[in-house]
């Protein structure tokens, strides 16, 4: 219990703060031109509504490359993260070449993400 305040401490640090208005203007800048959020819709890439939760690969009519087909899990925002940071490291073959290069703004992105149902 003593470390609980040193806890809080950290959780409130911009390192750890998420800002989901900054992270939907991040997805409109970075990520439109290809995913779609406004509708289930998929354009250059599939679309991310409801994508927290949602099985890797498994939006209906896609194309995937072959990375995705044999893909496993769920989406998370931990995954998330980390493709979004690097998506040729996480999934190899992916035909992703964007990255979001600031932890903070990929904190962002994945905190706007969450609230696409």
């Amino acid at each position: 219990m003593r470390f609980l305040p040193i806890l809080l401490a950290l959780l409130a640090t911009p390192a750890f703060a998420q800002d989901a208005e900054h992270g939907a203007a991040l997805f409109k800048r970075v990520c439109s031109q290809c995913h779609q959020v406004a509708q289930p819709r998929s354009l250059q890439a599939p679309h991310l509504i409801g994508i927290v939760g949602r099985k890797i690969g498994s939006v209906e009519g896609f194309n995937y490359s072959q990375a995705f087909k044999d893909a496993q899990g769920n989406w998370d925002e931990a995954t998330l993260k980390a493709y979004i940071a690097n998506p040729g490291e996480v999934m190899k073959g992916t035909k992703m070449i964007n990255k979001v290069p600031s932890e903070t703004d990929r904190t962002d992105v994945v905190a706007y993400l969450v609230t696409l149902k």
